[in-house]
């Protein structure tokens, strides 16, 4: 039992006797390890005779106390003589000093290995970071060696790819490609030798497509006066774009240079001959005069009127008996219409008249004045609505005259900007003309630049890119080969201030085990573990909490002077209502916060099974020295270095 209790005892003994901190002290496994073998018997020897310099102190003050005892138990005792008192009192005397002077050398001993001991503690601690340091940077510089080897094969692999490619367009361009005679139809592809090559097809497939585009463009800025749905966005226009650009970038792959151009040189001579039939076709006056203009003096000028042919005197008296023969017809209808109803209208008025002569005699002539009063205003609103029928023709006939103008306006509108499209297309001709022969001598010039590139330039540097790709595979494995023999604590340093280099381990935060430190992170509640960098963190939230905790406090005093100025003035209370009011209180509360409750405890529990894993993730973090593998992160807008120096000057302004 007492070996097994041993590891415990010497944790105890370490922080009994040498007052360090639990959380400062080595793993369980590392105490077994020590009282293993013959180290146990030591061990043992040290936990039950080796003591503090203060307990050391306080066995003295006891042998003391003990003395003071003695010397009054002599003086109390009677009998015996001075000399055998004095001699009994030196003997122990010296008993007692040869016992300290033992438990002295025993306590010098004990510190002498102790320090030996932490000395090799301290040393094998370093050793074990020093293998793991330079495992880790030996894995970092292994992963840059792959990713670095990597770039160089994709390098590499392109530029041998690029290099294949060089050889099939070479290889293609020693072929010399027949397009035919020129045809204006270039839309088929069987010419009259032959189906026509694929490099021509391609050509005059994206030729077309770029003209295409151009057209809607032209048509999107013609109509978006009429159309506003029609215009093009910005966006649409770059998608355009680049859907084209790649569609050249494939065909310049695909394709050498030289059959490109012949085929642009093909097409070019093709669209010029088209262009100069539709010119040789082009007639602008004969195409003016059939729209019933006349070009004169750059003015188009309206001759539709001057050759209108008068009409006869003969069909216009017809037309005009025509209009009257429909009026009198017209009118004689509702001639016939006015007397019906006339002779209608008397007929009721005698039988009107007849009823009331039979019904009340005496009343006769008041009623017949109502009667002629509603006949005529019956007459008056028939009048009415006769004349609102004719202000609503008339009307009606003042919008037809206006519909004519604006489409007579409309018209002319059209006139104009047709001839405006008459000088934009002839401006457009000669533009697209010029272009074509610059278009064409910008091709052939790119042809000879692009041969003289090729030729000057890729092919002399394939080979010193293959040479230096071999000498950088066989630099990386000499590197690699080199690393194990240097010492990466001397080569490991960092740039403080951009003057200084100091070594990385002096900026490690397991190194920082000062008094000042530990007092201080005891005084705000601050883990050891975690990070310097928060440190100030820490010290701000726990001083916006102090300030929130007294606010706090005064509004608890505030509101407990005035809970007792108010019991004071309230009356007596009526105890039952109060506990009826308590009881319905406490049953909301069972039925709200119950249900809370149970969630609570049941999270809670899930949370005590992550506290292992949560454990394992921390020992992990502090056992990487994650400082030296990741030197540039940024926290706060601030660097580990920066945390460090600001931790160190707040540390300084505290003490």
């Amino acid at each position: 039992m007492r070996k097994v209790s041993l590891p415990q005892d010497v944790r105890k003994w370490v922080t009994e006797e040498l007052n360090l901190q639990p959380q400062h002290l080595p793993h369980d496994s590392f105490f077994e390890a020590l009282c293993l073998g013959q180290g146990a018997s030591v061990w043992k020897y040290v936990t039950q005779h080796v003591y503090h310099e203060k307990n050391v102190r306080v066995i003295r003050g006891n042998l003391q106390w003990f003395k003071m005892q003695q010397d009054k138990e002599v003086g109390r005792a009677e009998g015996q003589g001075e000399a055998a008192r004095r001699q009994a009192l030196q003997r122990e005397i010296e008993e007692l000093k040869v016992e300290l002077n033992q438990l002295d050398c025993k306590i010098s001993v004990a510190e002498s290995q102790l320090t030996s001991e932490e000395r090799s503690v301290r040393r094998s601690w370093a050793e074990g970071e020093e293998s793991h340091w330079r495992a880790v940077l030996l894995q970092a510089y292994r992963q840059c060696c792959a990713q670095d080897r990597l770039s160089l094969c994709q390098d590499s692999s392109s530029v041998s790819r690029h290099c294949h490619s060089l050889a099939q367009l070479c290889r293609k361009a020693e072929v010399d490609l027949v397009f035919g005679s020129e045809s204006t139809n270039g839309s088929t592809s069987l010419g009259p030798t032959g189906p026509q090559p694929q490099v021509l097809r391609e050509v005059r497939s994206l030729c077309e497509e770029r003209l295409l585009f151009f057209l809607s463009l032209q048509e999107s800025e013609l109509k978006s006066r009429h159309a506003a749905g029609t215009h093009l966005s910005h966006e649409q226009r770059e998608a355009a774009f680049q859907h084209w650009l790649s569609a050249v970038e494939d065909l310049l792959r695909s394709h050498p240079p030289s059959h490109i151009l012949s085929a642009l040189q093909h097409l070019a001579s093709q669209q010029h001959g088209s262009l100069q039939a539709k010119l040789d076709s082009v007639d602008v006056g004969r195409d003016v005069a059939a729209l019933r203009f006349r070009y004169d003096n750059k003015h188009l000028q309206d001759i539709s009127r001057e050759e209108e042919e008068l009409p006869s005197v003969k069909s216009l008296f017809q037309d005009g008996w025509a209009e009257v023969e429909h009026a009198l017809v017209q009118l004689e209808r509702t001639r016939t219409q006015v007397q019906q109803q006339r002779d209608q209208l008397n007929r009721l008025r005698k039988e009107a008249l007849l009823d009331l002569q039979g019904s009340q005699p005496q009343s006769e002539p008041l009623a017949r004045a109502v009667f002629e009063l509603e006949l005529e205003h019956v007459i008056q609103a028939a009048v009415r609505d006769s004349v609102q029928e004719q202000c609503l023709q008339l009307g009606q006939q003042i919008m037809d005259r206006q519909e004519a103008l604006r489409s007579l306006r409309s018209q002319w509108q059209s006139i104009m900007d047709f001839r405006q499209l008459v000088d934009n297309k002839q401006e457009q001709i000669h533009a697209l003309i010029k272009a074509n022969s610059n278009a064409k001598s910008e091709l052939s010039r790119f042809h000879t630049e692009i041969r003289q590139f090729a030729e000057g330039t890729l092919g002399p540097q394939c080979g010193a890119v293959m040479g230096a790709t071999s000498a950088l595979h066989n630099s990386v494995s000499q590197e690699v080969k080199l690393t194990g023999s240097l010492s990466l604590a001397a080569l490991n340093r960092r740039l403080i201030e951009g003057l200084q280099r100091v070594p990385a381990d002096w900026l490690s935060i397991s190194r920082l085990q000062s008094p000042p430190l530990n007092t201080l992170c005891q005084s705000l509640d601050f883990p050891l573990y975690r990070a310097p960098e928060q440190l100030t963190a820490q010290a701000v939230s726990q001083q916006l909490e102090l300030r929130l905790l007294h606010q706090l406090l005064q509004l608890h005093k505030l509101s407990q002077m005035r809970l007792h100025n108010e019991e004071a003035l309230l009356p007596a209370p009526d105890q039952q209502a109060l506990l009826r009011q308590v009881k319905e209180a406490d049953e909301e509360l069972l039925q709200s916060l119950l249900p809370r409750v149970r969630e609570l405890s049941q999270r809670s529990s899930q949370g005590l099974l992550y506290c292992a894993q949560a454990k394992n993730a921390i020992s992990h973090w502090w056992e990487q020295p994650v400082q030296y593998v990741l030197p540039e992160m940024c926290r706060g807008g601030l660097t580990l270095q920066k945390w460090l120096q600001r931790w160190r000057l707040a540390a300084k302004a505290l003490e």
